[in-house]
This record gives C-alpha cells, structure tokens and sequence, in this order.
C-alpha cells in the first residue's frame, strides 16, 4: 500500500471508532495520535432514555425522526437491555421513519426497518423543511437526538403544533485525558500537527473550545488557512463548527470514515503532484521526512534541512556557506558542507544534486 501520508502526524478527536480510524491512516504511513474531545456516556445507563422509550410505547408516535445511526442501534439495545426491544421495533415499524442522512438510513434497515425519507443533505434543516411544509398539527413525533441536543428541531415542530417526544440516545461526556487534549492544541498551534480529524460536530467544538482555554485559536486558525494544517471532517453538520471559525475542512462526499480516511490520502496524493521533478524522480519535502518518488528517504535532520534548502531554491545555486548554516553548529569548514551533500547522494541518488563548480550545489531539476 502507498506509503503516501509517510512523515504526516494526523491528530484524531474521536473517541468512539478512533482505532479503526488509526489503523487506517498508519497503512498509510500516517503517525497517529490520539486525543478524544468527548466520550460517549453509555446508553444503557441512562435512566432518562429509558423512561421515555417506555412512555413512547404506551403513546406511539405517528413520525419518527431518527438522526444518528449509532443512535438508533443504541437506542435499540439500551431498549433489549430492558426487555423492551420487541415493543420498540413494533412502534417503530408503524411510524413513518424519517432519516436524517445514509447512516441513519442503513442502521434503521439493519434494524429490518424502511426508512420513508431520507435527508439528503443529512441536515436537520432539511428535515424540519419537508415536515412544516407537510403540516405537522396533531401529529405525534418522536425525535431521535444525539449527544448534543435537539438542533432547534423539537421548538420548531412544537411551535407548529406537533406533540414532540426528545430522544437523547446517548450524551457527550468529559474528554477522558484533559492534559492530552490541551497538549494536542498547543501542538496543532507549534506545527507539530499535520493534519486533524473530526467525526462529531460536539467533537469539533470541544477541541476548539479546548484551543480557546489555550490560547491557541489563532495559530490554529492560522495554520489551516495557509494549508499546513489540514482539517479533515466527516460531513457538512460536523464542519460548521470549524467553518464558523475561519477553517474551511476537506469532506468526503459520503459520510462514512471510511470515506474520511479516502478523502485525506487523498488531499496528499494531490500534494505530490507539486512535487519538484529532478533527474533522480519527484521529491516532496515534508515537516520530518523527505519522499523521493513516494519512497521515505532515509535522512538524518541535518540532511532533511539541506534537502530543503536545495527544494526551495528550485534549481538556483545553493553556496557551501548556506548549506553550513542549516546544518547543526557553528563550523566554517567548507568540507563539513560537502560531507552533508555526499551523504545526501547517499540516500537520494548521486545524480540527486549538482556539484558547480566554485560555486556550490543545486538539486538536478528534471
């Protein structure tokens, strides 16, 4: 597989399905750290949901709105847990079923349910749209939520004349590691991130919130601007809250991680098409490897700031006293320059750099 993301560290603020996540990116040569936003407080501990599943029972609603499959299959098992799960599907399957996205769909269908509309757009706006232009007076509707609440749909259909009945299926806690989340944002602001991902709009205003509690917004803010920090997000709910700060994240076309994952690898497949052609192959300089035709170059940081140096004067003649002076130390001795690029040779390719003569080096463009 690709080592393409080699030399990317990518952040992920999930704490439900952050391995699968992981995994996915290392394959791709990713360094992955981990710092949850939020943690899920388990469904089947909350009492609350249980009493309003009990009370939807003995009051069957005429609409279900489901917006979340995690939701859906949550609120399923937290019903089975208490013995109430035949009688939830059965209500269930009488009610017109409105689902809020592909994932709400295919969970009520694996629940051997039909959804008899989906929103498209997987907005709750959406939704609430197709609902009042309907008419909603006298209707009983159920309203499957997710941890961060009703998204104003509950008051809008209640102010139409709807008897609303809320759902929390399952609440956003705590981040579990308090220290790792600040650590995560005072590293995102240094540039020690390359990349963060986010699945959950409540994730995405906490990590936010956390950068705010460090003073480090606007380094983050503008780090993704100018493109060396990327934010990848699941889907439009999950971006808003990135968008409402200036940061504007790539998002897969469909809303699935796995779709995340694809859109990620590729924003940096298209990275490597600004890679600089030279006689050895295309080399990409990233923030802690160097890749020459996708291949990891194995460089010393010494060698990695002189490669850069080279890369950025695209062509031009670099003097020996430049490559000294990214090179660690004080020396003048033009040898201690020549060591360097021979070492570079070494790893990319003798024909990688150009000797000229009395002048220094410069990297062999294609």
């Amino acid at each position: 597989m690709s080592q393409v993301m080699a030399g990317c560290v990518v952040l992920v603020t999930a704490d439900r399905r952050s391995s699968e996540l992981a995994s996915a990116l290392t394959r791709r040569g990713a360094t992955v750290r981990h710092a949850p936003a939020l943690t899920i407080v388990p469904h089947e501990h909350d009492e609350e949901l249980l009493v309003a599943t009990k009370e939807l029972i003995a009051s069957p609603p005429d609409v279900v709105v489901i917006t979340t499959g995690i939701g859906l299959r949550g609120w399923i098992e937290a019903a089975d847990a208490a013995g109430h799960a035949d009688e939830l599907l059965e209500i269930l399957g009488r009610a017109r079923l409105i689902a809020r996205g592909p994932k709400a769909r295919g969970a009520i269908q694996a629940a051997g349910l039909t959804a008899d509309w989906v929103a498209e757009s997987e907005t709750s706006a959406e939704i609430l749209e197709l609902l009042l232009d309907e008419g909603v007076s006298g209707l009983r509707i159920a309203v499957q939520h997710h941890g961060a609440g009703a998204d104003g749909l509950d008051t809008e259909l209640a102010a139409a004349g709807a008897d609303v009945a809320s759902l929390v299926v399952y609440r956003w806690g705590p981040t579990p590691d308090p220290e790792a989340l600040a650590q995560s944002v005072r590293d995102a602001a240094a540039g020690e991130i390359d990349a963060v991902v986010f699945t959950s709009a409540p994730g995405a205003h906490a990590w936010l919130a956390a950068a705010d509690a460090q003073g480090a917004t606007d380094a983050v803010v503008a780090r993704c601007i100018s493109g060396a920090l990327v934010a990848a997000s699941v889907g439009p709910v999950t971006s808003v809250p990135l968008q409402d700060r200036g940061i504007e994240p790539i998002v897969p076309d469909r809303g699935r991680l796995g779709a995340l994952v694809r859109r990620l690898v590729h924003h940096y497949e298209e990275a490597q098409t600004s890679a600089v052609a030279t006689v050895a192959g295309q080399v990409q300089v990233r923030r802690t490897v160097a890749l020459l035709d996708g291949r990891v170059l194995p460089l010393s940081p010494s060698g990695l700031a002189v490669l850069r140096l080279l890369v950025e004067a695209d062509g031009e003649v670099v003097s020996r006293g430049e490559v000294l002076e990214v090179l660690p130390g004080d020396s003048t001795d033009p040898h201690a320059a020549e060591v360097a690029i021979g070492r570079l040779r070494d790893a990319g390719g003798r024909t990688l750099v150009q000797t000229v003569v009395k002048r220094g080096y410069r990297l062999a463009l294609a």
